[in-house]
């Protein structure tokens, strides 16, 4: 499965001064596969120090000289690893976080070496272990789970090779429309989890990738007992089994359960945040650019990692999920979910800011997303109903003075005054699409 990161990795290999890269991202999102497969790609060797299969390497970071690390890692996989010639990648680190200090020493000391590490879950741990990330020393990539056009391109490539031909001046036939909302549906069920990715194009089975969803989700609850305290585990099983119910609705602690105090529902909801379990996406005024500048903290909306995931925690019915309207399934949460993974996908791998909704004073009227590119801010919806319905979005667009918004939904793909309609399928290409408002082509 090609992955976009890929790319960016490939860049940082050819970069004169590079720093060790940080690879963030929860659990079986595919850290361990990329960077495998980028290692094989571009460099004559890769050593891999996979320190939940090699537990005995942990004392081999009890000392900070590179040179060191490097000749003890060498002798224990039994080959040399050469500055410039091998990728070094440090995986599982959470069960050595030591490892993070020894990062800001290779940079220091032996910066012409090429070093990776990736670990899940670490803000458990650096929690209690009292550790801090060394800034400045490391660059931070963040992987997700696959997005809807790497999922296109593991299922089908020449359909996703088609979808990035389209924009405003060549427009997909109606044929071609419905047969993008098929894939669409697939991948809604799916999801972009690679081991429930690969359980459907290699078994061709819905059940089977369901299967794969219950085991992520009880892997990751399983997590919870390894690196929380007690008191603490029972606070994040508690969020983790109520969250689902609770996706694109403004967050409310009395909702997860009224009998527990918000101070202990909120450290648990920020633990699942940072270690990518969740996503919070926080209300703005959008009074000007940055739009994070003008962010309200204390209103914010809950969503899943992944959409597969999610429509597995909810139970849906798989016979109903296909033939339901797709963006009436769970009230529309689905699809809700589905374009906030998607706008976070095409975001730069290097950032984790988090997306922003509009909510006018009172809550009188709300618009499910706000985006800026270039100089220009434009709000999102996801709607299933007609142009006249999009009653917050046309406020929103008179209050600040914009000359465009966007519709997400099952319509084509159209430009109608001072709206743009995009199909599901095409949020990879909004920046492309919108390039003439912006002045240029821009990703998100």
């Amino acid at each position: 499965m090609r992955r976009k990161l890929e790319k960016e990795l490939s860049e940082w290999k050819d970069r004169k001064e590079h720093l060790p890269i940080l690879l963030r991202g929860a659990r079986q999102v595919g850290k361990s596969y990329l960077v495998e497969r980028f290692g094989k790609s571009f460099f004559e060797d890769v050593a891999v120090v996979d320190l939940e299969n090699r537990p005995d390497l942990r004392q081999v970071f009890s000392v900070r000289e590179p040179s060191e690390i490097l000749s003890r890692l060498s002798l224990s996989l039994g080959k040399p690893i050469v500055p410039g010639k091998s990728l070094l990648f440090l995986d599982e680190i959470q069960l050595c976080p030591e490892i993070l200090t020894c990062l800001r020493y290779f940079k220091e000391k032996m910066p012409e070496l090429h070093v990776i590490a990736a670990g899940s879950l670490l803000e458990f741990l650096l929690q209690e272990e009292n550790f801090s990330f060394p800034v400045g020393r490391v660059e931070f990539l963040y992987l997700r789970p696959l997005s809807f056009l790497e999922y296109l391109e593991a299922a089908a490539p020449f359909v996703a090779s088609r979808l990035q031909e389209w924009n405003l001046e060549k427009m997909p036939s109606d044929m071609e429309h419905q047969e993008m909302l098929k894939w669409v549906r697939r991948y809604l069920f799916t999801g972009g989890m690679p081991a429930a990715v690969s359980a459907s194009l290699q078994e061709n089975s819905l059940l089977e990738c369901q299967r794969v969803h219950y085991r992520i989700l009880q892997a990751y609850e399983s997590d919870f007992g390894k690196y929380a305290k007690e008191i603490q585990h029972k606070y994040l099983r508690l969020v983790f089994q109520r969250a689902p119910a609770l996706v694109g609705k403004i967050l409310k602690y009395q909702e997860i359960d009224p009998e527990v105090r918000s101070r202990d529902l909120k450290p648990a909801i920020d633990l699942l945040c940072h270690a990518g379990l969740f996503q919070r996406t926080f209300a703005t005024t959008a009074a000007g650019l940055p739009l994070h500048a003008h962010v309200k903290e204390g209103r914010a909306k809950l969503f899943y990692l992944d959409v597969g995931l999610l429509q597995s925690a909810t139970k849906v019915d798989s016979e109903a999920f296909f033939q339901e309207d797709i963006l009436q399934i769970n009230s529309g949460m689905l699809a809700e979910q589905f374009v906030q993974q998607e706008l976070l996908s095409y975001s730069a791998p290097f950032q984790n800011a988090p997306l922003l909704f509009w909510e006018k004073e009172r809550a009188e009227a709300e618009v499910d997303f706000v985006i800026s590119m270039g100089s220009k801010i434009f709000p999102i919806e996801v709607k299933a109903g007609s142009t006249g319905a999009l009653r917050s979005m046309h406020g929103f667009l008179n209050e600040k003075k914009l000359e465009l918004g966007i519709r997400i939904s099952q319509h084509p793909l159209s430009l109608r005054e001072n709206l743009l309609s995009v199909p599901l399928y095409l949020i990879s290409s909004l920046g492309k699409i919108c390039g003439k408002f912006v002045h240029k082509s821009v990703s998100l």
